[in-house]
């Protein structure tokens, strides 16, 4: 295959990718009948048309940057990561333990403590995957799968079991303390003027952007980047150079585990305010191809959560708004998922035409 220019492997590909997505979403928009461009207009009024819209879609956009650098530790080790929404929906649980343990005074004493949590429940569910891999040679893909499913499973038995107080019928636990509230932005000094009371989006957009710079800075500035890269591009030239791939396993994955993990502070914590059942609403599994779209870099991750934020937000006003199903939007983010994924190949080849190098002589 021709080797693109970085500028187009960047930028040409997935604009091309999501231009096709584009076109098949609206084609299947016509067979039901349905007009693609009312589509379209209601769906980016819906997710970027106004400062309440502005809020869900970086409120959506927030968890997604979580599980989108949670795929990406783990993909420069060579480890594909699925079990995200697992390692997520048990990060939910880690931040209900540490916000309803204590009467916690302020939401500044009590987030850096559900970080905390959130981190080490969902590292602790990434840890089992990465040890039976590291040791035991099983495959990642598999286990992380697998664990998505106890996860769900473990969650439901502590909120109908354990953590559901007395007399309520709903699985759930109690409402967190008025002390662990997080600021939405419309109660940042600044932003007030800018969004409004309803909006979700919290203070955790903050910790998600501070979160892409320290990856960007793991993994391109440290000693232990360098080894997580090198791993990932050749384990036996690694290992040549004296790199142990048990340990580079369990820390990728361990960081994978608690980035998934961290994602629960925007929606248990920061939106919900109590850990219900799925609280991670899938994604984890979206994050899978945030970072593919992203290139597995942190700005690149970024910037594909924003797209899929606005993808979420605007598909729900498509189904609230107008007669189509909100069905299609899990079709549209389908289509994206694999022009972006698994056909990034074909877009790459048929570029390639273009980009290859021309036999001297010839005009």
């Amino acid at each position: 295959m021709t080797r693109l220019p970085r500028w187009a492997d960047l930028v040409l590909v997935p604009l091309i990718s999501l231009l096709l997505a584009g076109i098949i979403s609206a084609l299947v928009i016509l067979a039901i009948g349905q007009s693609p461009s009312e589509a379209l207009k209601t769906m980016v009024i819906g997710a970027v048309g106004s400062p309440y819209a502005w809020g869900y879609t970086l409120y959506y956009a927030t968890s997604f940057i979580f599980t989108g650098l949670a795929v990406t530790v783990a993909f420069h080790a060579s480890l594909f990561n699925i079990g995200g929404e697992g390692q997520a929906q048990l990060g939910g649980l880690g931040v209900a333990l540490v916000c309803l343990s204590l009467p916690w005074p302020h939401w500044t004493l009590a987030l850096p403590a559900a970080m905390v949590g959130a981190a080490v429940f969902g590292a602790a569910w990434a840890a089992i995957p990465a040890y039976l891999q590291a040791r035991r040679g099983s495959h990642i893909v598999i286990t992380t799968i697998m664990f998505n499913y106890i996860g769900a499973a473990l969650i439901i038995y502590m909120l109908v079991n354990v953590l559901r107080p007395p007399g309520q019928m709903d699985p759930a636990t109690a409402r967190f303390p008025e002390g662990t509230k997080l600021p939405t932005l419309h109660e940042i000094p600044g932003l007030g003027l800018i969004f409004n009371k309803q909006v979700p989006a919290n203070v955790t957009f903050f910790v998600a952007l501070i979160a892409c710079w320290l990856i960007w800075l793991l993994l391109w500035r440290t000693r232990l980047g360098y080894e997580i890269r090198a791993f990932g591009k050749s384990e036996k030239a690694a290992i040549y150079a004296g790199i142990r791939p048990v340990r580079i396993t369990m820390i990728a994955m361990l960081i994978s585990g608690a980035l998934a993990g961290l994602m629960s502070i925007n929606n248990v914590m920061g939106e919900s305010e109590r850990l219900l059942q799925n609280s991670a609403e899938g994604a984890g599994f979206i994050g899978i191809a945030v970072a593919l779209m992203g290139r597995n870099h942190p700005v690149g991750v970024f910037l594909a959560a924003i797209l899929f934020g606005f993808l979420f937000q605007g598909g729900a006003e498509l189904g609230l708004w107008t007669s189509i199903p909100i069905e299609l939007r899990t079709v549209v983010q389908g289509l994206v998922i694999l022009f972006t994924g698994a056909l990034d190949h074909m877009v790459r080849m048929l570029l390639g035409f273009f980009f290859r190098p021309r036999p001297l002589g010839v005009a």
